[in-house]
């Protein structure tokens, strides 16, 4: 009898030319799976159009404070991870601080524990990179806000969503911080 070996070992590819593909499907999958309540008619375009097409991403590939990763589970590829090397925001300078700017997972795999390594593997990436801090932006509203807090991030302020067409109601965010 076989008995399959399930791998949670989460791991980061970071994304090239040979998978820009599955980067921007990943992406765009797990972004309309849990994000289209947010939008007017349930269309996130102006998300999409702004942060997965091939032509933003191949910009952010060619600029060196931008990391874009797939996120496998195994040998699956299970979502998507953009941090910002040098980032900072109101007091906090650029030098200190990471910015972890999508962290997007499909739907069928959240709630295993994914998400927690994926702030592990951020929090060493930060701390390589010498980094203070580590802050993300997330919706008020849902689930994100507190798997952040219960990962030691604190809700530094309030911020919104400023692309256009987004439900006036779905605005509100938060702005997370996180000391190393």
């Amino acid at each position: 009898m076989n008995c399959a070996v399930l791998d949670n070992t989460v791991t980061l590819v970071p994304v090239n030319h040979d998978n820009l593909t599955i980067y921007l499907t990943i992406g765009i999958k797990s972004y309309r799976e849990n994000y289209l309540h947010l939008w007017e008619n349930e269309d996130p375009t102006p998300y999409i159009s702004n942060g997965f097409t091939s032509e933003v991403v191949e910009r952010e590939l060619q600029d060196p404070n931008a990391l874009n990763f797939l996120v496998n589970l195994g040998d699956e590829t299970v979502g998507v991870l953009k941090l910002l090397k040098d980032c900072g925001i109101d007091e906090i300078l650029d030098t200190e601080a990471l910015k972890a700017e999508k962290i997007y997972l499909l739907k069928e795999h959240s709630g295993k524990g994914i998400g927690k390594q994926l702030i592990q593997i951020i929090e060493e990436t930060a701390r390589t990179l010498n980094k203070k801090i580590i802050w993300l932006d997330a919706m008020q509203k849902g689930k994100p806000v507190q798997f952040y807090q219960k990962n030691g991030f604190i809700i530094k302020r309030e911020s919104e969503v400023t692309l256009p067409r987004v439900k006036p109601e779905e605005k509100p965010m938060y702005i997370l911080t996180k000391e190393l």
